[in-house]
């Protein structure tokens, strides 16, 4: 695994703990991470998109950005009272991927007021959900089109940065 795959899961770690605990939101997110250590992450709900075509952006994004490794995080409600924050990080080169998932409690306002330290796990890659956004996509010229145009009208949005080795 290549070791911003292992720096991201740290860090979506500190920046889920910090929106969550400090602003009170628990946004989708995506970010990835190429080859010279530019990351890049966003809302995923700022793509208003449907499944297929969203899929088909971060793929489209990972490639065009050369993305070595990429990490999608959400809120995930299995009951009102119990109520997790999990994020993926796939890594291009390796079979396996890191899920990290940490507990979230909440007030009788529905105010976030704690998150248990995240868990990390290795699973197979195929396993998660965006795992397969390093595969070959074949896309036509107007949905390129498309997603450069809205890869520009983002680029104001993206928290853009060069991560340390």
């Amino acid at each position: 695994m290549h070791l911003f795959a292992e720096n991201l899961a740290v860090e979506i770690s500190s920046y889920y703990r910090n929106l969550v605990l400090g602003h009170g939101v628990t946004p989708k997110v995506f970010t990835l991470v190429n080859g010279q250590g530019d990351q890049f992450l966003f809302f995923i709900d700022d793509l208003r998109m449907e499944k297929d075509e969203e899929n088909q952006f971060l793929s489209y994004i990972v490639k065009e950005h050369e993305a070595v490794c990429c990490a999608r995080g959400t809120l995930v409600i299995v009951e009102k009272n119990q109520q997790y924050i999990e994020f993926a990080v796939v890594d291009q080169d390796d079979q396996d991927a890191i899920v990290c998932s940490a507990e979230l409690t909440r007030d009788i306002d529905d105010k976030p007021i704690g998150l248990s330290e995240f868990e990390k796990t290795l699973v197979k890659k195929q396993t998660i959900v965006f795992g397969g956004l390093f595969e070959p996509m074949e896309l036509s010229e107007s949905k390129i089109e498309d997603f450069e145009g809205l890869w520009e009208e983002m680029k104001p949005k993206i928290l853009h940065r060069t991560m340390g080795l």
